[in-house]
């Protein structure tokens, strides 16, 4: 049996940047189907041939590896062009045939969804009048991977998914977060349960807190019409950084199986405990970056928010009581995400701290999902002749040098094999969509209630506002940079 996949928004960013050099390095690996064809459709008078002319430099320029031209020449005629607009019907019908005249009549269908939000449903309800998504008579299976973000509230995120479920079962539906296709995010699983020395330890009686960082050195760039009305928490936290905290935080799945992982996960979202509005100004802070509203696209007087710190607590048995700190921004010092799981002190401590000679630390595991990619842990260690004076050291692990250079690939091709092999395990259900813009819907409403945080601002190239320090510093704990944590200091305290 042959497979189509079907790029809708195929003249895009996403297309050329990611989507078809993934299929392509997937290709070269022999990892996608023997008898596949790719169609891209978009509003552009493009043929075939002008199509592939573009995707051979997306390919060139964007592709992990190095571009071969002879493994081009073998690639490209997979990929074909549909012109047509997503609203009308005619477009569907000619994709219906042109997808018939490919090979044989029974075919698999994957549909990507590259396009702009408000196009979704119209999509979604073209391809079901064409009778492209219906499965049945063994003509192969029908499913349809959909970008972020899905919705911009709860209430528009409960539409999209009522509307996709009127055509489509919950099975053929494949919500993406590139977030969780990262080889680091899916280690996270690995280092959990695939190692006994940690799970004893990963509870509310041995971690003090947890911290989650997502930093951007860039500002808005091309994304100001959209990033003007989302801000950082509908773009970052309500995926991102919430579906990165339910692996952190989740129970062992009874399997590795999709619904078996993703009923834990939604465990989590449903024990993630509101922020009330009258809490609002304590437990988060918002900021924009010095010259956001000069930005091109940017409304002179916009108040969305490019920077966030949260702190939230997840009211089950394992975290009662656990502070999870997390934080994203945008012109912030350094590129990054990281997870610093921070340990609690010692019970007693029994070398000697009051004269000096010895630094007071807490053990610290952090998890760097990007750059650099690795796991570093520390621990104290006494300095060789000097009594017993004692200083932190660490543990590093980095995937280049234990698995190679080009080891990590981009989080596309990993996401578009399981779409392809119906592996549903690092896509996102439609239970765990609704519960993230619970929560992120609950903290915009502190935001525009009496309690509300102000709207600070913050110097480009730094780690964002003094108050995001003061949300942890109130706790006795500070953010964990690369840099060293102060001398002679303790970033955790007993709670």
């Amino acid at each position: 049996m042959s497979t189509a996949i079907v790029i809708f928004g195929a003249t895009g960013d996403l297309t050329a940047r990611k989507l078809i050099p993934a299929l392509y390095n997937n290709f070269c690996k022999r990892r996608l189907p023997e008898n596949i064809s790719i169609i891209g459709f978009a509003r552009k008078p493009y043929t075939d041939d002008i199509f592939r002319d573009k995707m051979k430099e997306a390919i060139a320029a964007f592709a992990l590896d190095d571009y071969d031209e002879n493994k081009w020449r073998e690639f490209a005629p997979r990929i074909f062009y549909q012109q047509g607009n997503f609203e009308g019907s005619e477009p569907y019908n000619a994709l219906s045939a042109k997808i018939d005249a490919l090979e044989v009549p029974a075919k698999n269908c994957l549909y990507y969804l590259a396009t702009a939000p408000e196009f979704y449903m119209s999509v979604v309800a073209r391809l079901a009048e064409a009778n492209l998504l219906k499965e049945e008579n063994q003509n192969g299976y029908r499913r349809i991977i959909v970008e972020k973000p899905l919705g911009h509230d709860l209430q528009s995120a409960l539409v999209l998914n009522h509307e996709f479920h009127r055509v489509l079962n919950e099975n053929q539906i494949y919500r993406i977060d590139h977030y969780l296709g990262k080889e680091t995010v899916q280690n996270l699983v690995v280092l959990r349960f695939g190692n006994a020395i940690f799970e004893p330890l990963w509870n509310r009686n041995y971690i003090d807190h947890v911290q989650i960082s997502v930093a951007e050195t860039v500002g808005v760039e091309r994304r100001a019409g959209y990033y003007d009305q989302a801000g950082v928490l509908r773009d970052i936290f309500q995926n991102h950084l919430l579906q990165i905290l339910t692996i952190i935080a989740m129970e062992p799945p009874a399997t590795i199986q999709a619904d078996a992982l993703r009923n834990e996960k939604v465990k989590v979202l449903t024990a993630l405990r509101e922020i009330s509005k009258e809490d609002s100004a304590q437990a988060t802070v918002r900021a924009q970056y010095e010259g956001y509203t000069s930005e091109p696209g940017v409304g002179l007087h916009s108040t969305t928010e490019t920077y966030a710190a949260l702190r939230v607590f997840i009211d089950n048995w394992r975290w009662q009581g656990v502070p999870f700190y997390l934080r994203s921004g945008k012109m912030m010092k350094e590129k990054s995400s990281d997870i610093t799981i921070q340990f609690r002190r010692p019970p007693t401590q029994i070398f000697d701290v009051q004269t000096g000679t010895t630094e007071l630390f807490t053990n610290c595991l952090t998890i760097r999902i990007q750059p650099d990619e690795g796991i570093h842990l520390r621990f104290m260690a006494k300095v060789p002749n000097h009594g017993m004076q004692t200083r932190p050291v660490e543990m590093d692990f980095h995937f280049r040098d234990s698995f190679g250079v080009n080891a990590i690939p981009d989080a596309y091709e990993r996401l578009l094999l399981d779409a392809l092999n119906g592996d549903a395990s690092l896509f996102t259900r439609g239970d765990e969509i609704q519960l993230a813009w619970s929560f992120i819907d609950g903290v915009r409403s502190g935001w525009e209630s009496d309690f509300a945080p102000p709207l600070l601002s913050y110097r480009p190239n730094t780690w964002g506002p003094d108050a995001a320090n003061n949300l942890l510093g109130s706790d006795g704990r500070w953010w964990i940079h690369d840099s060293k944590v102060p001398h002679g200091s303790d970033p955790a305290s007993e709670t």
